[in-house]
């Protein structure tokens, strides 16, 4: 895993673990909204989150959906669930959180 440098002079709020946490309990939706308004897509650590929760809820649609004609679909769609539940949990204690690949897909795009 790479490490993932502090933010210089950016102070982790209440709001934003808040906003970091729903991003990830209600991608992909509630990560465009994030990433529309001018005020939290400012916050880096707002928008750390909203762009790999959008990310991550697009490709676990997919994969879950592409995969469901067999059943093993199933048990990805909920496995990737229960690690999303996991990732917004380290992001509402305020972690930078770091997704094997999807992190360093979304630097190399210059996303975040």
């Amino acid at each position: 895993m790479s490490e993932i440098p502090v933010m210089p002079n950016s102070e982790i709020t209440a709001d934003d673990k808040l906003w970091s946490l729903l991003s990830w309990l209600l991608s992909p939706l509630v990560p465009i909204i994030l990433l529309l308004m001018e005020d939290k897509k400012s916050r880096p650590f707002i928008k750390y989150n909203a762009m790999q929760a959008l990310i991550y809820g697009i490709v676990g649609y997919v994969v879950a959906s592409v995969l469901s004609a067999v059943l093993i679909g199933c048990f990805i769609g909920v496995g990737l669930f229960i690690y999303q539940i996991v990732l917004a949990l380290q992001a509402n204690q305020g972690k930078w959180v770091t997704v094997p690949f999807l992190t360093d897909f979304c630097k190399n795009q210059g996303w975040i």
